[in-house]
């Protein structure tokens, strides 16, 4: 199995939400629209969208599946009034910041060391009408608007496809002039059993407002 890059920042998996894909049953994804295309990059505009999420102690790979667990008990039930909601894609797992972004002037204090496990919700479910967990380890929130650069390849989920394809959206962008802030957000749509030239793998960076310092 792939070594997550540190470079990666986030980590976005689709895990095993593909396999319930068909034509007829796809997976759900947050709403966005393609508001500029550079070559083979994309400017995505996504709107708000609601997470449950849970931040947990222990390596990239060991919070990964317990985290996906833990949520994947509250989207099928595990909740209060037991409502089974609709498997959405992706699931997002990132190294937990001292602050996660919230709508609102609130900070969390996050686990040191930890990663940060997140399911997104169906575009149906607000943040008023989500069930409440009953593990209090799973947090409701709404992730504001956001505005993306997106490179989206096929192949292994290896460090040298990764930091290649990374490598190329950066180069595209800084001979755009465009900025970005924070992490890499590297994202995975398929299971392991998928083979690898049918595989969607993308990597995110998030543009910074104007006026906001240089990239890293």
């Amino acid at each position: 199995m792939m070594r997550i890059p540190k470079r990666a920042g986030v980590l976005v998996l689709a895990l095993a939400l593909s396999l319930l894909a068909t034509p007829s049953h796809a997976i759900e994804e947050p709403a966005f629209e393609v508001s500029k295309r550079i070559g083979d990059i994309e400017v995505r505009e996504y709107a708000p969208y609601v997470v449950a999420e849970v931040v947990l102690k222990g390596s990239a790979q060991d919070t990964g599946n317990r985290g996906f667990r833990i949520l994947a008990g509250y989207i099928f039930g595990k909740n209060k009034g037991e409502q089974r909601l609709a498997m959405t894609a992706p699931v997002t797992q990132a190294p937990a910041p001292t602050e996660l972004a919230m709508t609102a002037p609130v900070s969390q204090q996050a686990a040191r060391d930890g990663y940060l496990v997140q399911f997104v919700l169906p575009r149906d479910v607000t943040l008023a009408r989500a069930p409440a967990p009953l593990d209090p380890r799973i947090v409701l929130r709404e992730e504001p608007p956001k505005r993306v650069a997106v490179i989206r390849y096929a192949g292994r989920w290896s460090d040298d496809n990764y930091n290649t394809h990374l490598a190329e959206l950066e180069t595209v962008l800084r001979s755009a002039g465009i900025k970005w802030a924070g992490a890499p957000v590297y994202s995975r749509y398929n299971p392991p059993i998928t083979p690898w030239f049918l595989r969607r793998n993308e990597i995110w960076l998030q543009l910074a407002d104007e006026g906001s310092a240089s990239p890293r």
